[in-house]
């Protein structure tokens, strides 16, 4: 296939290029900062020559948005939104003057899209979304990639949760902090966190190209949920840590600030199902978290 990832030089798009380049795929990344010949330049914002990469692609992937690992402060807040809508709309753009679309177009999305949750199971058909910077983000970004249907290009909108992998994103941070006798619960600790280990995310991807049936929005994340509490208790064990100093609220809004970064990030509970893949037949690799982090540990 001839696979075409938009910001795809971050912790997702190095996993899925390596991913699908192994399988004997080609891939091309766009990028401001074009270093390889398998990358091309964008800006997110302006047709370039980039679209000609577009024609006759087999996939689109647009993982673009600003880090929401910040302070919402004003600024942030307006570049977080404008990065993920402006980028839609350019791919929407570019997309609709190919002569031959490509045949799908994933664009990222958050599992955060649905509310705090510690008992409700969000899935795809019951999941509640709610009424906040974070989830108004979600619902913007999904409706600007769902405003045009294209009859050609099947839509999928990736409500991913957090992605566990040793190269990037949480788990090298989350790793240290257990080592540093720092992995206690945050918070109350009973908040739920949805996760997924990398090699299922790519195979999640790859499950969707491969399975016309699919489109809409899709929920990725591993079937088992747990509490913070429970998934630090489980990091100590694993890294053989005797314990953790637990993190009241209040010590994290005040890490949070020095940090730059914000408390939600730690303390909503995310509590999401992924019932579209597994209705759809997905086995997932790692579908606990002790598979996941055992793995994790050992490669």
């Amino acid at each position: 296939m001839e696979i075409i990832i938009a910001a795809g030089t971050g912790f997702l798009g190095q996993n899925l290029e390596k991913y699908f380049t192994e399988k004997g795929d080609q891939v091309y990344i766009l990028t401001r900062k074009p270093k390889r010949k398998c990358e091309i330049y964008w800006n997110a914002e302006t047709i370039g020559e980039w679209k000609n990469f577009l024609e006759g692609a087999d996939v689109l992937i647009n993982l673009t948005g600003k880090s929401v690992d910040c302070r919402y402060h004003d600024r942030n807040k307006k570049e977080i939104y404008a990065s993920r809508i402006n980028s839609t709309k350019i791919l929407q753009e570019a997309v609709n003057s190919c002569s031959v679309p490509p045949k799908i177009w994933m664009n990222a999305s958050s599992a955060t899209i649905y509310v705090h949750s510690e008992k409700h199971l969000n899935t795809e058909k019951n999941g509640i979304i709610g009424d906040d910077f974070s989830m108004n983000i979600c619902k913007s970004w999904e409706k600007e990639f769902f405003n045009i249907q294209n009859n050609r290009t099947r839509k999928v909108t990736l409500r991913t949760s957090i992605v566990l992998g040793n190269n990037g994103g949480a788990f090298p941070k989350l790793k240290m902090i257990t080592k540093l006798g720092l992995g206690g619960k945050q918070g109350r600790g009973n908040q739920m966190v949805s996760w997924l280990h990398i090699d299922d995310f790519c195979r999640a991807v790859d499950w969707i190209i491969q399975n016309e049936s699919i489109s809409g929005v899709i929920n990725i994340t591993a079937p088992a949920p747990l509490s913070n509490e429970t998934m630090m208790s489980k990091l100590r064990k694993e890294f053989r840590v005797p314990f953790g100093l637990d993190a009241p609220v209040w010590q994290l809004e005040i890490a949070s600030v020095f940090l730059k970064t914000e408390t939600e990030l730690l303390l909503k509970s995310r509590n999401v199902y992924p019932e579209k893949l597994i209705e759809t037949g997905f086995h997932f690799s790692y579908p606990t978290f002790d598979e996941a982090i055992l793995k994790l540990k050992i490669s």
